[in-house]
Formats: structure tokens, sequence, C-alpha cells
């Protein structure tokens, strides 16, 4: 390999091969364990350089890293956070705080004047021991306090997001923390670095006032022109390549005004990503444009440059290593502490105000930013900036299972699910519905059928809509003005309300969407559980996905619609046979058929031949209904019974179907492997061949008996 020497863009291709390649394995493991994708991308970049590779195989590392390749490495991860932190930038918006604005500046100023206190304090030990030589220690102070005090906004917000607790009230006072405190962190961050690039104060005072004219000029005068210009853009079909070009334009020109300022390029791209406007979606759609490069591609090398400058080796004595669980002591002292106390005197529980502070705590990448500008400003040594980036990982490696702990899963369902006291005198709802949407083609049909099941005639009904979203690289879009005009909850909720059916939307990011769906229906206590599938979804007959998962798993009754352009049951049909299934699906063709306008048509299929001439059949499915087994159905003149000769019940049921039916209910039985050995066989013409909607439920497991 020492040839790669020779030929400088082989050896940069290789060098990138090799970090997205050992990242993106190392984080397909660590995500299987709660962890985000920063962790193993630092880990990768650890991995690469002399803490492992470097010290188990120096020579391959010298041929992959050779020292005259690592200032193109560095230039390029530099273009990399420039455009990270234009993307950061973009994702912090203002409206966050709306309502929220007294409760997230107390705990964000909070969590950064304690653990800045903190940093500075410890900075007086470390002066002796860790300090750079020559390196001012005024510089050290307040680069100490400000490694101390930053929190990683794009880390919080995955956390938050994989955690479902983007949306709730947690979700929305922590984001809005995150948000304020990297707003004032890189503030202090421009401050600290014009004190450390400055021969003498009077030079320092000179580079900040000219940061505070800069900021009041972006703020007060770009900031209004470029809201002005996003309203006339959001009027225009898509985002054009000018468009883009001009705000990269205006990305550029920031970073260059604060890097000659002398206050770092990195500053001027999160002040120019922040100044962008935010409505009409340009801001989403311009991180679209621009994070696949700069996250997936760019980002990776400043992780495996910053794994180069870490040497783990030089915490080789006892000492080193108190000291370095000292400073995470002290790191998550302060932004936990802070973060707690903070949250409790605005009025947060204790639940809430202990999940606050763990979040708070989370540092990731912003913490490496942070440290790789000490380190190339001479403000921290090499040893001092290894033992922050241990406390860095460690506190961003704990952020997940500590927050699991205080905020478990199935409690997290039950706040969600919980609704407010019902009204003096108001009875209890009997009859809840959940209704599970992942395609807003299915929203209209299922809220069609909800308002037919939950016809009561004074008693009570709750029906909620869920719908799960998948992750997102950038789940703080999602609080985005404009995010809901594409919720796939839309079409249902808007044909509710035409049905007069009032319905609780929910929606939620979520990793395990069959778990989440039973977590959400344990909690609501659900009496059915409804999914949408459409027939181009059926695989020979068989369903599969999240809706296998939860028929197979649900504790609550499933229903899942294979919908056929159903607009009300106006004719009904279910297949009867006497099976325990087949009376849960008249149960629910019974709550039909209290609308007068509705005719469901119990079908009986009996073998053909002089068996049945003396009405055999139509006694045994008569003795059946009237079985005590099963809720009697009630004597109403739009309920028919009808014999058919047929060999196969299921093909009766497909040819009966066919005669001017709005729905078929069919059902399966409650005993998870039967179920899909029947589907395969027995009920597959149902699945592919039935001209109309079909319902297939499965009863819960104690309603067999």
């Amino acid at each position: 390999m020492p040839h790669f020497e020779h030929n400088a863009l082989t050896l940069l291709l290789t060098q990138l091969a090799a970090v997205l390649a050992l990242s993106r394995a190392l984080g397909w493991g660590l995500r299987r364990i709660g962890q985000p994708l920063v962790i193993a991308e630092v880990l990768a970049g650890i991995v690469l350089g002399p803490s492992l590779l470097g010290w188990l195989w120096p020579e391959a590392m010298g041929a992959l890293f050779p020292e005259s390749s690592l200032p193109d490495l560095r230039m390029l991860s530099q273009l990399g956070l420039v455009l990270f932190m234009f993307l950061v930038g973009l994702e912090i918006d203002l409206e966050l705080m709306r309502g929220r604005a007294h409760a997230s500046i107390a705990i964000s100023h909070t969590g950064i004047a304690v653990p800045f206190v903190l940093g500075a304090a410890a900075s007086f030990w470390i002066q002796d021991h860790y300090a750079q030589p020559g390196a001012p220690f005024l510089s050290l102070l307040l680069f100490m306090g400000v490694a101390m005090s930053i929190t990683a906004f794009p880390v919080l917000a995955r956390i938050l997001s994989e955690r479902q607790l983007l949306n709730t009230r947690l979700g929305t006072i922590t984001i809005a923390c995150a948000a304020v405190d990297d707003v004032t962190a890189w503030c202090l961050l421009a401050f600290v670095v014009a004190v450390a690039r400055s021969q003498d104060l009077t030079q320092a005072a000179w580079t900040t006032a000219l940061a505070v004219i800069y900021v009041v000029v972006m703020l007060a005068v770009i900031r209004p022109f470029l809201a002005r210009l996003g309203e006339r853009v959001a009027n225009q079909r898509g985002l054009t390549q000018a468009m883009v070009v001009g705000a990269l334009l205006l990305l550029l020109a920031s970073s260059w005004i604060t890097e000659t300022i002398g206050i770092h390029a990195l500053f001027g791209a999160f002040v120019a990503g922040s100044c962008l406007p935010k409505k009409g979606g340009f801001a989403s759609a311009l991180s679209e444009r621009i994070e696949t490069v700069a996250v997936a591609l760019l980002l990776p090398l400043f992780f495996a440059y910053s794994g180069l400058r870490t040497e783990i080796g030089l915490l080789s004595t006892a000492t080193d290593w108190f000291a370095t669980l000292a400073i995470i002591g002290v790191a998550t002292l302060g932004k936990f502490g802070g973060g707690i106390a903070a949250a409790r005197l605005t009025g947060s529980s204790w639940r809430e105000a202990s999940a606050i502070g763990i979040l708070m705590n989370t540092r990731g990448l912003m913490q490496l930013i942070v440290l790789n500008i000490g380190l190339d400003l001479g403000v921290i040594s090499p040893t001092l900036f290894t033992i922050l980036v241990v406390m860095a990982l460690m506190t961003t490696v704990a952020t997940a299972p500590v927050l699991s702990w205080i905020y478990p899963l199935d409690e997290l369902m039950r706040e969600r699910a919980r609704r407010p006291e019902p009204a003096e005198g108001r009875p209890a709802a009997p009859y809840r519905l959940l209704l599970c949407v992942s395609d807003a083609r299915t929203g209209p049909a299922l809220a069609s059928l909800a308002a037919a099941l939950a016809q009561t005639g004074g008693a009570g009904r709750e029906v909620t809509a869920l719908h799960l979203a998948p992750p997102s690289d950038r789940p703080s879009a999602e609080l985005r003005p404009g995010a809901a005009a594409h919720d796939p909850l839309v079409p249902l909720m808007d044909n509710a309300a035409r049905l007069g059916l009032p319905i609780r939307p929910l929606t939620f990011v979520s990793a395990d969407p069959g778990g989440d769906i039973l977590r959400t229906a344990d909690a609501l206590r659900a009496d059915l559980v409804m999914l949408g599938a459409h027939r181009p979804l059926l695989a020979e007959g068989r369903l599969g996905g999240v809706v296998r998962d939860v028929m197979t798993r649900s504790a609550s009754p499933v229903a899942v619609l294979i919908d056929q352009g159903f607009v009300a049951p106006r004719r009904v049909l279910v297949p009867y046979a006497g099976a325990p299934q087949d009376r849960f699906a008249l149960a629910l063709a019974q709550r039909l058929a209290a609308d007068p306008a509705t005719q469901v048509t119990l079908l009986h299929a009996v073998a053909p031949g002089p068996a049945d001439t003396d009405g055999e059949g139509r006694r045994r499915i008569a003795s059946a209904m009237e079985s005590g087994r099963a809720d009697a159905l009630s004597p109403l003149g739009n309920v028919t019974l009808k014999l058919m000769e047929n060999d196969v019940p299921e093909t009766a049921a497909v040819e009966e179907s066919a005669r001017g039916y709005d729905l078929v209910i069919a059902a399966i039985a409650p005993d998870l492997e039967p179920i899909w050995r029947g589907l395969a066989f027995r009920r597959r013409r149902l699945l592919t061949d039935c001209p109309v909607s079909l319902l297939l439920v499965r009863p819960s497991a104690a309603a067999e008996g």
C-alpha cells in the first residue's frame, strides 16, 4: 500500500471507503442496542486511529493515514462540518419555543451556567496536570466552561425520535431547551475563540464587537429579508437550483465573514442556517438536498480525523483515568443536576425533570467539534483532548439506557393514551376502537367502518387514530409548520368529520411499529384494533409484516380491512359455521345491524345432497347462535340467514359476495400458528378473489372460550 502516498486521490478514496464501511458496520450493531449512529462514527474514527489500529498494526495505519494526507483530510472534514452546522441551523426553529419559552430558557440557561461554572472551577486543577504548555489560563478556563455546557441538538433530536418522545410534552420542552442551549453555547464559543486567537484583551474586545454587529445584521436585516423571500418562494413548485445556489452562497459568505473576524467559520454556518425561513417547506427541502452529502459522506471524515487525534494510550496511569472519571462526574453533575433542578422549579414532575436532565447531558458530535477547535487553537493538550472525548462518548452512550429506565415504553404509552376525565354525569366509554393508519389511502374507509361500528345509541365511544412514522435522519423537521399537511391521518380525519365521528389523532415516530401498536392498544384497553391493507400487499393469500405481527401477538381483538372502495356497510355478508371466531364476527355484525339501513346476511355453506332437505343446516346455525357461549343475536329484522350448497365454504362466500354486498366479515381463529396455515390454504380465495371489501377479524384468545 505505500504507493498510495503518491496518488492523493486514490488514497483519499480509500480512506473514505474505509471510514464509511466501518462506521456503518458498527452503526448496524450499536443501533440494535439503542445507540445513535454518531457513537458508531466516533468509534470508527478511534478504531482507525492510533488507539487501536495504530497500536495493533502501525504499518497499516501509516499506509492508510500517512502524515502527508492529514492536511487534505482535515480540510475536507472542515467542509463537512461547515455544511453540517448549516443543517443544524436549518433545523433549529424558534417556533419550537412558542408557549414554552419560560421553561425552555430557564432550563437551558441553568444547564449552561451550572456546568460552565463547574468546568471553569475544574480548570484550576487541570492547569497543573493537563494544560497545554504556554496556553493562556483565561482561554483554558473559558474553554472548559463551554466544553462542559454543550448539548448535542442533532443527537438529542434523534434519541427523542427513536424513544417516541419527540411530540410529547417532555420532547417539545427538551428540544426547545436544546435549541436555546445550542444558540447560547455557540455564542459563548465564538467569544472564547475570539479571546484565544487574540493577542490581548483589546483585540478580543474588537473581535467580540464585530461579532455582535455581524449577528445583529444577520438577525435584524438578513433574516427578515429572507423571510419575505421565503414567502414568495413557497408559492413556486419545488426548490430550484438557483435557490440552492443562493443559499449556499449565503452559507459561504457568512462562514467567510466569521472566520475573517476571528470567531470561526462554523459559527457563521450556524447563523446562516438559523436565518433561513422555516415556513413553506424551504428549509426542509434544502436540508434534503444537502444532508446526504454532508452527513453521510463528509461528516464521517471528521470523525476519522478526530479519531486520529485521540490517543487512548495517553491515559496511561491511574491518575489519568481518575481524572477522566472526575471530568465525567463534573460534566454529568452540571448538566443533569442543573437540568433537573431548573425543570422542577418550572413545574415538571420528578420523572419529567429527570428525563430532561439526562437528555441535556447528551453531547456527541457537537462536543467533538468544540474539542477539535480547542485542540487546533492550542488551548487544550492532546491528553486533555482524549479525556474530553471519552467524556463525550460516555455521557452520550449513557443517555438512551438511562432514559429507558426513567421513561419505560409502557409508561410512555399509558401517558400518551391518557384522556381527560369525563365530565360529571357522562358515562365512561364502553367501546374503544384503535385505527392504525400507515397509508393515507386506507384512512377514509377505516373512518367509515369505525363510524358504523361505534354507533352507541347514547353509550360512550372512544376512537383513536394512530400513525407511526419511520425514524428520520432529521426528526426535528417533523415539528415544522406545514408538516401536518402530509400526515396520512388527514384523509381519515376529514372523512370522520363528515360522518360526525370524533376521533383522537395520535402520531409518533417508531422503529418497532408492531410492538408500538400492541403497547398502544394495551394502554387504551382497546376493544378492537383495526388496520388497513391493500390487495397488492397480499402475497399468495398471506398477510405479512406489521399486520401479521399485530394479529399474532395482540391481546385485543384485531380486524384488518382490505379495502375495495368501501363507503358504508349497507349490505354485509358474514360467512358463519358456528365456530368461536365466527361468533365474534357475528358480534361485529350485530353492531352494524343496529343501523336500520344495514342489511346483514349470515351465510352457512352445507354439503350438497339430501342430508339438508329437512332444514338440518338451518337448525345447526340457529343452535350455534343461541348457545350461551357467545352473545345472542338480537331479533333485528335486518338480519337474515342464508344457506348455500357448496363443499368449500370460502368459495361459497366469494360467489355470494359478488351479489351486491359492500362488506364481507370473515373470521380466523385466535390461536397463532394455525392462523397462517389456514390463511395459506382455506382462506386464500377470500383474500385474493373477494370482489368487495373484506374485514378479516381475529378475536382475542380470551374470547374463544
